[in-house]
């Protein structure tokens, strides 16, 4: 397959031939397995890439981590000529030692550039940048400064190019690394995001002859089957083949929607939960004036007019609505995903951060999806940092904000919020440009409603009634039922049944008079008060409600 390059490694030669840099820091999913064009092409590790792709021309490659040390990958001759190896007993383990080791050997290159002589193209590649030098707030940790000064050094180095040396450092993420080092302004960062379509295809292709079992069924829709696992990394769909391959299970058309979610969030590591709907609109009760307006921009979003598309929704009401249930229902009738955000809070500095980018790296790759938020008044973090939390929150709020606001991803980040403490969410990540659409949820406002409720939650548990009986029931029916306390009382109607104690009809007429409301009606009304506050359009809220909110 004749591949070509990824966009960040365009954007690296672009910047280091034009002499604008010659210190990368690359972030992001370094830690993949990328396309290795050869005789026989492979996978191998982003240093591999770095070495054979982007650096076939560099004399020397010298590489460093944590573990290993410093490390010859390329020139071991050509570096062996260094005069002052010669006094080193064994190369330095340290990062702050072999750092200012490094950074001596690329000074001898530059003189032997200055006096004439012949000089190697030398490269250094420092991987898990992060680790060694984190950004730690407020740290009086002079060998941690030491080693940022030393790298800020080789950034500001302004003939580093010109002399034939690149400095790459690689790291998981930005906001993790040194702000001495992630915000000098001579430093070329360059995200590495989750593979294209066309990355998959060439991580597929490179594996088929190791693989031919696993893609038997597939081998000729290869780039059809790399987009349906788009937002995977090279790794995981190596992993993949490699075992299919091994239990002699070839791939077919039914497993990529389960697959792409296992692929998905193992790769985030429970930060994420990834949802293929499998319901519509159709199966939400009442909202009619709602679900026409989530059709019309879904008609817009399949139509490519994202300009006209929203770059999000808010969905407020009372507890127990089902504004969870609307959003599944949303995504589903427009046949994406719904990421969901689960715990990417974390009590260690710098790691809440880092876990944000690994999440906006997945949805860029997943192309065109939905994000659900769910107490929103409570995730998306405040502008003001609490007084416990060393500004995590405001960090937080800070970089969702930018997400949310970011102009590239309308119609294709949709981002949907839930709560029913709208008020409680800041105003700014309310505002258009962020939310552009805020929809209210109400509890069933007249009992033909609340019955249809009761009576679709109740049959889809298997406690079928008359459409006589149903009509007995009526007047007990509680004011203001909501989904989840339709579900509740359907619950424990269908509990009596099974423990042989009642009929249908008399189970669900004992707990129609028996059941006090789950949520207090005051609790209820001042919620739907605050929903009709947030509200965008008059026509999302019914004349009835405003009666019910009078008295």
């Amino acid at each position: 397959m004749s591949q070509s390059l990824p966009v960040w490694a365009d954007e690296i030669i672009a910047r280091y031939e034009s002499r604008s840099a010659g210190c990368f820091v690359l972030h992001g999913n370094v830690d993949d397995r990328f396309y290795l064009p050869a005789i026989k092409p492979r996978l191998g590790s982003l240093v591999e890439f770095l070495s054979e792709v982007l650096l076939p021309r560099f004399d020397v490659v010298l590489t460093y981590d944590l573990g290993g040390g410093v490390e010859v990958e390329r020139g071991r001759e050509i570096f062996s000529t260094w005069p002052s190896l010669k006094d080193e007993v064994q190369l330095p383990t340290q990062p702050l030692k072999a750092s200012r080791f490094l950074g001596r050997y690329l000074t001898y290159v530059r003189n032997l550039h200055h006096v004439g002589a012949k000089a190697p193209k030398v490269a250094l590649i420092l991987k898990g940048a992060h680790l060694m030098c984190p950004s730690l707030p407020n740290a009086l940790n002079y060998d941690l400064h030491a080693l940022a000064s030393v790298w800020q050094a080789w950034a500001s180095e302004a003939n580093l190019a010109a002399h034939g040396q690149a400095v790459f450092l690689l790291s998981e993420n930005l906001t993790g690394l040194h702000p001495l080092v992630a915000n000098h302004p001579s430093v070329a960062e360059i995200e590495i995001p989750l593979p294209s379509t066309e990355e998959l295809t060439g991580v597929m292709e490179a594996l088929v002859r190791n693989c031919s079992k696993a893609v038997e069924g597939i081998r000729n829709r290869l780039p059809w089957a790399a987009a349906r696992l788009r937002g995977a990394t090279g790794s995981a769909v190596e992993d993949l083949l490699l075992r299919r391959h091994y239990d002699e299970k070839p791939l077919v058309e039914n497993d990529f929607s389960a697959l792409k979610k296992q692929l998905v969030e193992r790769d985030c590591a429970g930060l994420i939960e990834f949802v293929e709907p499998d319901r519509t609109l159709d199966g939400v009760i009442g909202l009619d004036i709602a679900k026409d307006w989530l059709r019309l921009d879904l008609d817009l979003w399949r139509q490519d007019e994202l300009e006209a598309m929203p770059m999000g929704y808010l969905f407020c009401g009372p507890v127990g609505t089902g504004k969870t249930y609307l959003a599944e229902c949303l995504a589903g009738e427009a046949g994406v995903p719904v990421v969901t955000l689960k715990n990417f809070r974390d009590r260690w500095v710098g790691s809440t951060e880092a876990n944000l980018e690994k999440i906006f790296s997945l949805l860029h790759a997943l192309d065109r999806c939905m994000v659900f938020i769910d107490e929103a008044d409570q995730a998306l973090g405040k502008r003001a940092a609490g007084s416990g939390d060393s500004g995590v929150s405001s960090r937080v709020y800070s970089m969702i904000a930018k997400e949310m606001s970011n102009p590239r991803n309308r119609g294709k980040l949709v981002w949907i919020l839930a709560s029913s403490r709208p008020d409680l969410i800041e105003v700014d990540l309310k505002r258009p440009g962020r939310i552009d659409v805020k929809i209210p949820i109400f509890p069933a406002i007249d009992p033909d409603e609340a019955l249809a409720l009761l009576r679709a939650l109740s049959g889809k548990r298997g406690l079928n009634l008359t459409d006589e009986e149903w009509k007995r029931l009526k007047s007990y029916l509680p004011e203001l039922l909501t989904p989840g306390g339709a579900e509740a009382l359907a619950v424990k109607a269908i509990r009596l049944v099974k423990t042989k104690t009642h009929k249908p009809f008399e189970a669900m007429e004992f707990v129609l008079m028996s059941s006090l409301p789950p949520v207090p009606f005051e609790t209820l009304k001042a919620q739907m008060r605050l929903a009709v506050n947030e509200a965008t359009e008059t026509g999302f809220i019914p004349a009835e409600v405003h009666e019910i909110l009078k008295s």
